[in-house]
């Protein structure tokens, strides 16, 4: 099983919409790479979701539900989206401060490819952030 991070400006999607939403496609994406990983993506991976620009901060857990799929948003056939769940609100929010701070994380993507919308979370990563979070067993 793989592990993820999307990034979405509060503004523009908040983590308080996705849980009213109760399902979202990630759509909009048009960057290469960060395509590359949504097509990546399988069923039932769990994603952190990240709040850019504003609080800059991972706020919550999500799932992938449904697989790479056209984007809706373009008729385009490169582009593809995932659909995505709210699973959870972490129990205490990670700012990119505590992240950059932290020697666990140094070559965490959301510190080294930091425009990249759609990143690839290693499982010690993943560890890392849920004791940061206090989500730790």
């Amino acid at each position: 099983m793989s592990y993820w991070l999307v990034k979405s400006e509060p503004f523009k999607y908040s983590w308080d919409q996705f849980v009213k939403d109760k399902i979202t496609h990630w759509d909009g994406v048009r960057n290469y790479a960060a395509r590359n990983n949504l097509r990546s993506m399988k069923k039932g991976e769990k994603v952190l979701f990240y709040h850019s620009n504003e609080g800059v901060e991972i706020i919550g857990i999500a799932q992938v539900v449904k697989e790479a799929y056209q984007d809706p948003t373009t008729s385009d056939e490169a582009w593809v989206v995932v659909d995505l769940k709210p699973v959870k609100r972490l129990k205490k929010t990670v700012p990119l401060t505590i992240i950059k701070s932290d020697a666990r994380l140094a070559s965490m993507a959301l510190v080294k490819l930091s425009r990249l919308s759609v990143q690839p979370v290693t499982e010690e990563e993943w560890e890392t952030v849920m004791e940061l979070a206090n989500e730790k067993k």
